[in-house]
């Protein structure tokens, strides 16, 4: 029996949304604070998965300016209706700021995309869209309930027609359900569908944490009423435990194949080193059945497996992207994502062909700012991630090397600098934004390998002056500070290259020659 393994998409790749169009389906993903915004896939069989683009990938589209960490981009959703491409997401500003919702569009889901359409009077986040077969389109929701919460967090679903052509929302607001799970927190992540003459109505409940669950319930009108199944919740991990191998499973959306199958992807996490989630919210594959109408999600166990069977679908597997990017394309490839919309010119991949070339910038990773780093997800809990750089420091100021970042207060960063005249290299640890000096090494040559490797939660360093030539810089460092438990927020770690002059003017830049990153088995 073929089986796969879960998760598809390993690595920060929350809130995952899916559609099919005719024997291809598209996923895309949050992207909270990185650039560019809602990364979008392509497969054949629901397993192998290519990244195809993104969605939000033009300054004017997105303005990131200043928004904090774990805010920005929120749980997008795709959709196709006659020819046309949907994403639809929430843009928060801030903690306790303005929560936006936009869509935007697209003939070809390799884009371009259209710019956003925002939507006024649209509280709440999680937006979808559901097209009806009398040609009417549907938005839904969530806003706390116009009668007042309950509890804390209390939250309601509600839909609203939207109009294409006016390209907003228009009509009265219908409250449509307020979960199953009785006191469960943050009722979101709607979608609506409709099946064999009812319409059914997806949501999550439980907060993102190992609370999280999936909920359904069903109407035979659009706005109600709508009714529960007793199998309530139909998706959840939270009577597993923290340290079972998958923790919070949620945020579902559904696809029937074209062989008529069913399957759902959710997010979760894969706990390691106690209940930590270097990881962040990942996306995982589970199938279903309809039973008397209602949905049993993997009939007989009811939980998201590390290892399960194959779709009956024809596998196709993609090229495998090289572990090294050497920086020789004319654009930075898709793995790459800045912090917040990059602003000025401080990357290049012409000015010294075969180079990325980051320009220091006064900007700090330290900030909640757009510094000069270009960074990926960590996408495995054992990896190896190492890279060449030739940078000279011409004052105390100015820094180079190579970040593992959790948020602006957690983070290492394996950087060269000046210490007294000398060019030396040092691995800071900063936690809750207090820093410490983990270890320091004078340097001669301006071309610097950095090499960190983890297996689990133990983080090694190294650099080399010559090739292959590691010299030990720390070893055995705590790797929870990349941990979103330990630092605040739902993001996953990120590792890259950075160069910041620490809020002085600079000239100067650093080049990389090529960045490596594969899993360790």
């Amino acid at each position: 029996m073929k089986t796969f393994k879960n998760p598809i998409i390993p690595g920060m790749y929350p809130d995952p949304s899916i559609c099919r169009v005719g024997e291809d389906y598209y996923l895309v993903t949050s992207s909270f604070e990185y650039f560019p915004g809602v990364p979008i896939f392509h497969s054949k069989d629901l397993v192998n998965w290519r990244q195809i683009g993104h969605v939000l990938d033009r300054p004017e589209q997105l303005n990131l300016d200043q928004t904090p960490t774990s805010r920005g981009i929120y749980a997008p959703t795709i959709r196709y209706h006659e020819g046309v491409f949907y994403m639809i997401t929430t843009f928060v500003v801030a903690d306790k700021g303005a929560r936006k919702n936009f869509y935007v569009t697209a003939t070809d889901p390799e884009g371009a995309w259209s710019d956003p359409h925002w939507l006024e009077d649209a509280p709440g986040i999680d937006p979808s869209l559901f097209f009806d077969d009398d040609g009417k389109v549907y938005y839904t929701g969530n806003r706390q309930p116009p009668t007042g919460q309950k509890y804390n967090k209390h939250n309601e679903i509600w839909l609203q027609e939207l109009d294409l052509q006016k390209k907003q929302l228009v009509g009265p607001k219908y409250s449509l359900w307020d979960g199953a799970l009785k006191n469960a927190h943050a009722q979101e992540s709607p979608h609506l569908y409709k099946i064999n003459g009812w319409y059914y109505l997806i949501i999550a409940e439980g907060g993102t944490g190992y609370t999280h669950a999936v909920t359904i319930s069903r109407s035979k009108q659009i706005t109600g009423p709508y009714e529960m199944t007793e199998t309530n919740p139909i998706l959840t991990h939270r009577h597993l435990g923290r340290h079972h191998p998958i923790v919070n499973i949620g945020h579902a959306d559904i696809v029937e194949t074209q062989e008529g199958d069913w399957w759902m992807v959710c997010l979760g996490s894969r706990p390691y080193g106690g209940y930590h989630r270097n990881l962040g919210r990942e996306t995982f594959l589970v199938p279903f059945i309809w039973e008397n109408d209602w949905p049993i999600v993997n009939p007989g166990k009811g939980v998201v497996e590390e290892v399960m069977t194959f779709p009956a679908l024809k596998e196709q597997r993609w090229p495998t992207s090289p572990a090294s990017d050497s920086f020789e394309a004319e654009k930075l490839d898709d793995r790459w994502n800045f912090l917040r919309t990059p602003r000025g010119d401080f990357w290049s991949l012409n000015e010294r062909p075969g180079f990325l070339r980051l320009k220091a910038k006064k900007e700090t990773i330290m900030e909640e700012e757009n510094p000069a780093f270009v960074g990926r997800r960590q996408q495995h809990i054992n990896f190896s991630a190492q890279c060449v750089m030739e940078f000279k420091p011409e004052t105390a100021y100015e820094t180079a090397g190579m970040v593992l970042l959790q948020n602006h207060k957690y983070q290492f960063r394996m950087e060269v600098f000046l210490a007294n005249g000398q060019p030396s290299i040092r691995l800071i640890k900063r936690e809750d934004g207090v820093e410490e000096v983990q270890a320091t090494q004078d340097i001669q040559s301006n071309n610097i390998y950095i090499k960190v490797e983890a297996i689990g939660q133990a983080y090694d360093f190294y650099f080399a002056e010559r090739p292959s030539n590691w010299i030990t810089l720390a070893k055995d460092m705590d790797g929870t500070t990349l941990s979103s438990d330990k630092a605040g927020g739902f993001i996953g770690a990120y590792i890259g290259m950075y160069c910041s002059s620490n809020g002085q003017e600079s000239q100067n830049a650093a080049d990389f020659d090529w960045f490596d990153y594969q899993e360790i088995h």
